[in-house]
């Protein structure tokens, strides 16, 4: 073993370390502000969602919908696959507005850790159930609703927080949701953009051309650029390299507000170009586990200033 007398840490020095900068990331306490704000988002978007299924809920999840259960068996072949529309096909319209009225009470922040479990449940269930039918919004969805059923999601900004008249308190579970959901966040980033990596388009600078050209996909016709294929390039190669560095450059507090900055433009742009709008608002609304809890205060306080001053003051995270 080298002695630190040696000017060079020890192996167990280094150790003790590495668990304390692990335990310090976990088990810090932090603010619920950002998680509160997280719900009331992913709330609304959940609740759109349910409203949408509740349209035409057998359609979606009856016995004789669009997609029978026997079908979903075979094509998934996994036995512990789980849906209460499996346990109760004829109930599809029952089912899917309570998890509609969940939505809602999530986003208000009404019976905040129930709705969230309940949340969660309808969304596994209705993805299970429709495969199909599940795209990057419903992904996204259940990205942002684990955490939020793990952490003190209506601590703040919640009808239950004013019934409950008990001020804010930072605890260790909001941080875990958090760093949950920034590391998830991460995952998704990294793997999207390595997984661009394959594509020669993406090299080449051309495959947002690939996605404007297309008429059967777009919403917004961007053909003009064809014109411009420097700026076809451009905005190709500086989306691919977001992504792919989102991992790294996110953490950072010097490289971090540029690359929250840069969320904004992309997302839109695939929401307003491409008609996924729910997909890009959902990982907008991921992306804000990195803003910290004072930037939300200073936005909220000019309609909140009341409750925000008897919640702990910033210094106590540090």
């Amino acid at each position: 073993m080298i002695s630190s007398s040696s000017g060079v840490r020890s192996p167990r020095g280094w150790c003790a370390e590495c668990l304390a900068g692990w335990n310090g990331f976990w088990f810090t306490p932090a603010d619920p502000l950002p998680l509160a704000v997280i719900r009331i988002c992913t709330g609304f978007l959940l609740a759109w969602t349910a409203l949408i299924w509740l349209l035409d809920a057998p359609a979606f999840f009856g016995t004789d919908g669009w997609l029978r259960p026997a079908d979903v068996w075979r094509m998934n072949d996994q036995p512990w696959q789980w849906s209460w529309y499996f346990a109760a096909p004829q109930a599809a319209w029952l089912l899917t507005a309570g998890l509609l009225v969940a939505a809602v009470c999530l986003a208000l922040g009404l019976a905040t850790p129930l709705a969230a479990i309940v949340s969660l449940a309808g969304l596994v269930s209705a993805a299970n159930r429709t495969p199909l039918t599940t795209f990057g919004l419903d992904d996204t969805l259940g990205l942002l609703l684990v955490p939020l059923a793990i952490g003190p999601a209506g601590a703040v900004l919640s009808l239950d927080a004013l019934f409950g008249r008990r001020a804010p308190q930072p605890s260790v579970r909001a941080n875990i949701a958090l760093r949950l959901l920034q590391v998830h966040l991460c995952v998704v980033y990294l793997f999207s953009g390595t997984g661009k990596l394959l594509g020669a388009s993406w090299w080449e600078g051309t495959a947002l051309w690939g996605a404007i050209a297309n008429r059967q996909y777009r919403t917004l016709d961007l053909t003009g650029l064809a014109r411009h294929p420097l700026a076809v390039n451009a905005l190709t190669l500086a989306t691919l390299w977001w992504e792919v560095g989102y991992a790294a450059l996110v953490w950072p507090r010097l490289t971090r507000p540029a690359i929250l900055a840069m969320a904004a433009p992309v997302h839109l742009g695939i929401g307003l170009a491409m008609g996924m709008m729910e997909f890009g608002l959902a990982m907008l609304v991921a992306n804000l586990a990195f803003v910290e809890a004072d930037t939300f205060r200073a936005l909220l306080a000019p309609v909140t200033n009341r409750s925000f001053r008897s919640s702990a003051p910033s210094e106590r995270l540090a």
